[in-house]
């Protein structure tokens, strides 16, 4: 994926020209299609024992034509566990966390749309080790946890704090996506971290295994 007519194209280009293919692969999938994709995702989700073990989780509000997280979200708090949803600080152009318990009341549509929790109705997550299981987005991955993000670099900046899988506790790095969104291979920098699962429609992989 890194040759185009026989010409070694840049990092940048490679990622832009992944993102442009998935991205647009994901557009023509029919509305039902996605659904029935995410329902299936959503139950190979509430299996995994990292899930079942967590007591807080870390989620993300779905848009456009992505995953649809909300289904995931809507279970965990039926299940009773603390969930934990991120809003783009712009000050800092980072992530905050904050508590959320009622979807309805305490999000609206922040950047690009996407809703996000409303700072005056919910409690700020202290520091990201207060969850256990976070579930991530992104555009493209392969089998054995490579990431790409739609280019914001936001969750990249959150992940490079975390330390060594092997060193400390940290919590369960997870990936939902269409199958279609799996690819050989994707750029990736030295400071880049790999999810530890990749869930799709039709199968959840161990990414440390492969």
């Amino acid at each position: 994926m890194g040759e185009e007519g026989g010409t070694s194209m840049s990092a940048p280009t490679v990622k832009q020209t992944i993102r442009k293919t998935i991205l647009a692969q994901r557009e023509q999938l029919p509305a039902d299609t996605r659904a029935a994709h995410s329902a299936a995702i959503t139950k190979h989700l509430l299996q995994l024992p990292e899930y079942r073990r967590a007591n807080a989780v870390l989620g993300y509000m779905n848009f456009g034509t992505e995953f649809a997280s909300e289904v995931w979200i809507k279970q965990v708090l039926r299940e009773g566990k603390k969930l934990a949803l991120p809003r783009v600080n712009r000050h800092t152009m980072q992530l905050d966390f904050y508590w959320v318990d009622d979807i309805e009341k305490q999000l609206a549509a922040g950047m690009w749309g996407i809703r996000e929790p409303i700072v005056d109705r919910c409690e700020r997550v202290s520091t990201i080790f207060e969850v256990e299981f976070a579930l991530l987005p992104g555009v493209a991955f392969t089998r054995d946890g490579g990431r790409l993000g739609y280019g914001g670099g936001f969750y990249d900046k959150l992940l490079v704090q975390l330390p060594d899988v092997n060193q400390a506790p940290r919590p369960s790095l997870v990936a939902a996506a269409f199958a279609i969104q799996v690819v050989p291979n994707v750029p990736l920098e030295t400071t880049d971290v790999k999810v530890e699962w990749l869930v799709t429609e039709h199968e959840t992989i161990c990414c440390t295994d492969v």
